[in-house]
């Protein structure tokens, strides 16, 4: 007697859920760029040799599995920018963030950032904003980015107003690029970070603002932006990017973050 029931055991349901979950979060990433194009038309050439093949065209479904043989490596071609994202936040985002807190629960590892150092970033910004000075900072209270840092130069020197303001200043030979701040050192300037490609964002976001976007979707670090363009102060943290007009918001906003708020 045919057996008209299907079999589904717990395992299948937890292999559906993984996929749902893959594709969702390849989709979250995507979105908004080239490779959004791209996802979809593979998802649409894979259901197109499911039906090709289910439907006995047997000459046309094995030309087209030819090219579903060397799917992987087609994937990774086209998608290498997008794989290289996801695995930079797999490792910072989760990885470090969860040996963060190791560290400090086993041996009571602490980071620590000088009031004195959120004020004089503070004072900074804000001098900026009045002259329309173009700025990108990097916040971190103690995982380095040494990938991003090494891009640029090297300077291992303790915050202060006027050396950033100095660093930014649209005669400096480091303005271009981005600053990273960790605990209370300046370590490198004229960083280059990624930029992200999402065309929903804003026209009046530049390039300085798109880099802070990207930035903080791959790592946990908080990336702070001044408009050349309007002078406006801006924070972004987990892809969210904000505007803040009040000096003591943004020492609360700092202070919190390098808290090791991670």
């Amino acid at each position: 007697m045919l057996n008209l029931f299907i079999t589904f055991r717990f395992i299948d349901a937890l292999d559906i859920l993984l996929v749902a979950a893959l594709m969702y979060f390849l989709f979250k990433h995507i979105r908004g760029t080239v490779g959004m194009n791209i996802f979809f038309g593979v998802i649409a050439f894979y259901v197109i040799w499911l039906i090709v093949k289910a439907s006995g065209m047997m000459l046309l479904s094995s030309i087209l599995g030819q090219f579903i043989g060397i799917g992987a490596l087609m994937i990774i071609i086209l998608f290498k920018d997008e794989i290289r994202q996801f695995l930079i936040v797999l490792g910072n985002q989760y990885f470090f963030k969860r040996q963060h807190y190791k560290l400090e629960k086993l041996f009571n590892v602490k980071y620590t950032v000088a009031t004195s150092s959120v004020t004089e970033i503070v004072n900074a910004l804000f001098k900026m904003s009045e002259t329309k000075t173009g700025a990108l900072i990097v916040l971190s209270a103690g995982i380095e980015f040494d990938s991003f840092m090494e891009t640029g130069v090297q300077i291992d020197a303790k915050v202060s107003s006027s050396l950033l303001e100095s660093i930014f200043f649209k005669n400096s030979p480091l303005h271009d690029g981005a600053v990273f701040i960790i605990g209370n050192n300046i370590r490198a300037a004229k960083c280059i970070l990624p930029t992200s490609k999402d065309k929903s964002l804003p026209a009046e976001y530049g390039m300085r603002h798109r880099s802070a976007i990207a930035m903080s979707n791959v790592t946990n670090a908080l990336i702070l932006v001044v408009s050349e363009e309007t002078g406006t102060i801006s924070y972004c943290q987990h892809g969210k990017i904000a505007k803040v007009n009040d000096p003591e918001k943004l020492s609360l906003i700092i202070h919190n973050k390098l808290r090791g708020s991670y």
